[in-house]
C-alpha cells in the first residue's frame, strides 16, 4: 500500500475519538465502545488484541454511567465477555493483555499517533488519559486553594470574635464553627453532610461572618441546576432570621444562580474564563455532587485565583450524569488528606425525619440484608411505608397520593387569578407537595410510562395539550426565558389560552406561552437524577430491578421527602442477589 493510500484511510487523530469518547456520552455505550474498540488498534498501528478491546469497551460503558474509572478487580464489569470470564481470564488475563498493550502508557516512547490513550491510575484502574490528566488538574487547583491561607488575613482577635458571634448566633455546633473559621482564613472549603445535619444554616452563618469580615465583598450563590440554584435561594432565606436585619437583608440579596448562567453559557463553551474571569471574591457552589469534572473545570477557570471558593454537597447522594464525579474523587482518603483543613463533614442531625432518615442512613452506610430487616420491621405509623408488587402493576396506597395531588394542582389551576399574587403562589407551592422518583425513563415503572398512566394520551402530546395542574419540567438552559435545566413550573389557563406559570425570584410569578418552552416534559414523575436539588413533602420511590444495584439512587430518593415516603420495589428487591439457577 502506497503512503498515499495508506494516508487516506487513516482514521481520525486520538484527540477527536476521546471526544467521542470523553464528551459525547449520549451516544449509545456499546456503539461507541466497540468503534473505538475497532478505531484505537488502527490508528496506533497494533495488532488487535480481545482482551485489550473488551476493556475498551467496559471502560466507554462505565464512562456513559459517569465513572470514570474502571477497576481491574472484583466482579467483572459490563462489557467483558462472558466466555472470558468462563475461561477464567477475568481479571488477571485482562491485566496481563493490558500491560503488553501499546495502547497503554508504560513508561513507552509516544506513538506518531500520540502518546497512549489509557492509563493506570493509583488504585490500579482503567482511565482514559485525557480525562486523567483533567481530573488531575482539578485536584491539583483545588489543593493549590486548599493550602493557600486568605490575603490579606485577618487579625486573629477579629477572626476569634466573628467565629464567636457566629457560634452564638446560629448555636452552631464545633464542626460548624469550625467551618466558619475555615472561611475565614482560607481559599477553599468543602462542607459535607448529609440531610438536617445543619448545612444551610452553617453557610448562613458562614456568610454572615465573610459579610461582616469584608463589608465589600462581591458574593455569588450558584448551583448546577435551576431548581438546586432556587432550593439554595429559598433555604437562605428561611434561615435568615437569626441574622440581624441587616446582615440578613444582605445575604437575602446575594444573585443566586445556576452555574451556566454565571459562567455564560453559549452552547459550545463558556464565556467566562482565565481571560474574562468573574467578578467575585466568594463563590458558594450547593449540591456539588451534581458538579461533573467538565463543568468543575470551567469554574476554575473563571475564577479569579485570589477569590474564594465554598463547595457544599452530600458525597452520599447520586454522581452527575454526566462523567467525572469530582465530590466523589475528592473523598478518596488520600486526596482528603492532601486538602487539609478545607474538608469540613457535618455529622450531628438538627431535623428528626424519623424511619426516612434511619434507612437512608443505613443505604449511606451499606445496606443489603440490615437494610431489608429495617425495611420488613416498618410500622404503619412510621413515615416510610415499604409495599412490594410485581411491575407494572402498582399499589393503590401511593397512587392515590399521586391522584390527590393531581386534583388539588387542577382545583388551584382552576382558580388561578394572574392578578392574585396569593393563589400564583400556593399553586407554585403544591407543586413541591408529592412527587413519583423513579430510576428510569423507559419500561413499566419508567418515567414515560408512569405519565401515560397518569395523563392518559395527552401525555404523548405537547405541554398545551395537558390538562389543568399538569407539572411542567423544563429540560434546558434557556437564558432567554430566565429558565434553566430543572426549573418546574405549571399549566394554567387564565383566560382561553393555555400558559405555563413559572416562579421567577426577582420578577415574581410570570406567564410563557408553551412554544417558548421547547423541550418541556411532564414532571408528575421524575427520574432520581432529575429531583437532585429538590425537596418535597411526599414522594413515592419505585425501583425496579436492574443488573446493578446503586444504593446512592435510594439515598438520594429517600432524602428529597420532608414528611412521608413510599418506597415500591418488587418481590425480589433490587438490593438482593438474583437467585441461583
Amino acid at each position: 500500500m502506497t503512503e498515499a493510500s495508506q494516508e487516506a484511510q487513516a482514521p481520525a487523530p486520538f484527540g477527536a475519538l476521546t471526544a467521542a469518547a470523553t464528551g459525547a456520552v449520549a451516544a449509545p455505550g456499546w456503539t461507541l465502545g466497540m468503534a473505538l474498540a475497532e478505531a484505537l488498534p488502527r490508528l496506533y498501528g497494533v495488532k488487535r488484541d480481545p482482551l485489550v478491546e473488551e476493556l475498551i469497551l467496559a471502560l466507554a460503558l462505565a464512562v456513559q454511567r459517569g465513572e470514570l474509572e474502571l477497576p481491574l478487580a472484583g466482579t467483572a464489569p459490563e462489557g467483558i465477555g462472558a466466555e472470558s470470564v468462563a475461561a477464567g481470564l477475568w481479571p488477571e488475563g485482562h491485566r496481563a493483555a493490558l500491560e503488553r498493550s501499546p495502547l497503554l502508557d508504560a513508561g513507552r516512547e509516544a506513538s506518531p499517533a500520540g502518546p497512549a490513550p489509557l492509563v493506570r491510575t493509583a488504585a490500579g484502574g482503567l482511565a482514559w488519559r485525557r480525562w486523567r490528566d483533567q481530573l488531575d488538574d482539578v485536584l491539583a487547583q483545588l489543593r493549590q486553594r486548599a493550602l493557600s491561607p486568605l490575603e490579606p488575613a485577618l487579625p486573629p482577635e477579629h477572626r476569634r470574635r466573628l467565629r464567636d458571634t457566629a457560634c452564638r448566633r446560629g448555636a452552631l455546633d464545633s464542626q460548624q464553627v469550625r467551618a466558619v473559621d475555615a472561611l475565614l482564613s482560607q481559599r477553599l472549603v468543602l462542607l459535607g453532610g448529609g440531610p438536617g445535619t445543619g448545612k444551610t444554616t452553617t453557610v448562613v452563618q458562614m456568610l454572615a461572618a465573610a459579610l461582616e469580615a469584608r463589608p465589600d465583598l462581591r458574593v455569588h450563590l450558584a448551583a448546577p441546576t435551576g431548581k438546586a440554584a432556587t432550593r439554595l435561594r429559598q433555604a437562605i432565606r428561611e434561615r435568615g432570621d437569626r441574622l440581624p436585619d441587616d446582615l440578613a437583608e444582605r445575604c437575602m440579596a446575594l444573585p443566586c444562580t445556576t452555574l451556566h448562567r454565571l459562567l455564560e453559557s453559549r452552547g459550545d463553551g463558556f464565556a467566562r474564563d482565565r481571560r474574562h474571569p468573574l467578578a467575585l471574591d466568594l463563590l458558594v457552589i450547593d449540591e456539588v455532587s451534581m458538579l461533573d469534572l467538565a463543568l468543575m473545570a470551567a469554574v476554575l477557570d473563571a475564577l479569579p485565583q485570589q477569590a474564594q471558593l465554598l463547595l457544599v454537597g452530600d458525597p452520599a447522594q447520586l454522581p452527575p450524569v454526566s462523567p467525572g464525579a469530582v465530590l466523589i474523587a475528592i473523598e478518596d482518603d488520600h486526596r482528603r488528606a492532601s486538602l487539609g483543613e478545607a474538608m469540613v463533614q457535618l455529622a450531628t442531625p438538627y431535623r428528626y425525619e424519623g424511619a426516612i432518615a434511619a434507612v437512608a442512613a443505613q443505604v449511606r452506610n451499606g445496606g443489603g440484608a440490615r437494610l431489608e430487616r429495617s425495611l420488613a420491621a416498618l410500622q404503619p405509623r412510621d413515615n416510610l411505608h415499604w409495599l412490594r408488587c410485581e411491575p407494572p402493576r402498582l399499589p393503590e396506597a401511593p397512587l392515590e397520593r399521586l391522584r390527590a395531588h393531581q386534583e388539588r394542582l387542577r382545583e388551584l389551576a382552576m382558580a388561578f387569578d394572574p392578578s392574585q399574587l396569593s393563589a400564583a403562589q400556593a399553586l407554585l407551592n403544591e407543586l413541591e407537595a408529592c412527587v413519583l422518583l423513579t430510576p428510569v425513563r423507559s419500561g413499566s415503572w419508567g418515567v414515560e410510562a408512569l405519565h401515560r398512566r397518569l395523563l392518559g394520551e395527552a401525555a404523548e402530546r405537547g405541554a398545551a395539550a395537558w390538562p389543568l395542574g399538569t407539572p411542567v419540567l423544563c429540560s434546558r438552559n434557556l437564558a432567554e426565558q430566565n429558565l434553566a435545566n430543572g426549573d418546574v413550573g405549571v399549566v394554567v389557563r387564565p383566560g382561553r389560552e393555555t400558559l405555563l406559570l413559572f416562579s421567577d425570584d426577582t420578577a415574581g410569578p410570570r406567564l410563557l406561552h408553551p412554544a417558548r418552552l421547547p423541550g418541556a416534559e411532564p414532571a408528575l414523575a421524575l427520574t432520581i437524577h432529575k429531583s437532585q436539588g429538590s425537596q418535597y413533602q411526599e414522594v413515592v420511590v419505585l425501583l425496579p430491578r436492574s443488573e446493578r444495584w446503586e444504593g446512592r439512587l435510594l439515598y438520594t430518593a429517600l432524602t428529597r421527602a420532608r414528611r412521608e415516603a413510599w418506597l415500591v420495589t418488587p418481590p425480589l428487591p433490587p438490593w438482593a442477589p438474583a437467585p441461583g439457577p
